[in-house]
């Protein structure tokens, strides 16, 4: 019994060490270049309940599978909460942090955060300042151009125009439109409000903004919002831009309210994103057309930029399947999505 104590103690001790092993085998530095870990990425979400940002989230879940170990949080859209997620990530080792930031402006104060750990940072939807962006060798942005979105919306409803002359409700060959706008100072809402404006008038149509606010891209807002447009503006409006699919359902919602889309009254609503529930409106025939954000791709550059940076690498098209711009952005672009070709956004 004597000889066979410190056998079944040297035992105990490898098979604890093993159990020890397995346990930290997500979070190997970010320094150490080695390629046979899966290293943990820290994802933090302006908030949860975004349409858009959901698909998003989804998609770098499905992306991480057999790549990575996500944790993914919710910054409830309060960039205090997101400060504090990001420092809790840099606490616990993560190997890299993809950050949706709730306030632009806060971007540069994570940079520093994350540099200071030599943690690297991809940031995603939301783009930094370019000052910000160049404070580190070790920060990119995964995104869309937000005017090319503006452009097809305004395309979209020019496409309308043209074919549906009866649109022109007054006959006075100017298009009388209400625009839904997302968060003030948002580079998205910014863009997409000028160009699809622009988009119409360099068809050679003039545009009269009948009125405009901001729904912060909820759904809910929206409708109240083109409630009060209807009340003040009743049947001079003759189309609906909104910056996202979310606020032109609601928009949507407020004119079937008023009688809209049955007995052959119509309004043409344009959105953005192609999320499910705008597409399902575009099947419907409330929504006229939208512009597919692609979030599948958006999640999954996010996250391979990400894997690749937590290994050591340098993001190429090579180790992350997507073209890098000026050494630190991924664009993926959008496409119109009307009736015609719904199957491409599906």
């Amino acid at each position: 019994m004597k000889k066979l104590l410190p056998a079944m103690l040297a035992g105990a001790m490898l098979f604890l060490a093993g159990c020890g092993a397995g346990s930290t085998s997500t979070t190997s530095s970010s320094s150490s270049g080695t390629s046979d870990k899966k290293p943990t990425i820290g994802v933090a979400i302006y908030k949860f309940d975004d349409t858009f940002m959901t698909g998003v989230r989804n998609a770098i879940s499905n992306a991480a599978q057999g790549k990575a170990t996500v944790d993914i949080v919710d910054s409830q859209n309060s960039q205090p909460t997101q400060n504090d997620k990001v420092d809790l990530f840099i606490n616990k080792k993560v190997n890299a942090l993809a950050i949706n930031p709730v306030d632009l402006t806060a971007a540069g104060v994570i940079i520093d955060k994350a540099k200071a750990a030599n943690t690297p940072v991809v940031f995603f939807n939301r783009e930094p300042q370019t000052n910000d962006m160049n404070k580190w060798d070790k920060v990119y942005y995964v995104g869309a151009k937000a005017e090319e979105s503006g452009i097809m919306q305004g395309q979209i409803l020019v496409d309308y125009w043209k074919a549906h002359p009866e649109m022109d409700k007054n006959k006075d060959g100017v298009m009388d439109i209400v625009m839904l706008q997302g968060e003030p100072g948002h580079q998205d809402a910014i863009a997409r409000t000028k160009y699809s404006v622009k988009a119409i008038e360099d068809a050679g149509i003039k545009v009269n903004i009948l009125a405009q606010d901001t729904a912060m891209w909820d759904r809910s807002k929206a409708q109240d919002k083109m409630a009060a447009f209807l009340g003040s503006q009743g049947d001079k409006i003759e189309a609906v831009l909104a910056n996202n699919d979310d606020m032109a359902l609601g928009a949507i919602e407020a004119l079937k309210a008023k009688g809209y889309f049955t007995n052959n009254k119509y309004m043409p609503v344009v959105g953005v994103d192609a999320t499910a529930p705008g597409l399902q409106a575009l099947k419907d025939g409330t929504l006229l057309g939208t512009v597919l954000n692609d979030a599948k791709n958006q999640g999954a550059a996010t996250l391979n930029l990400a894997v690749a940076l937590a290994k050591g690498l340098t993001p190429s098209k090579d180790n992350t399947g997507y073209d890098i711009t000026d050494g630190k952005y991924v664009w993926v672009p959008y496409k119109k999505i009307t009736k015609a070709n719904i199957a491409d956004a599906q």
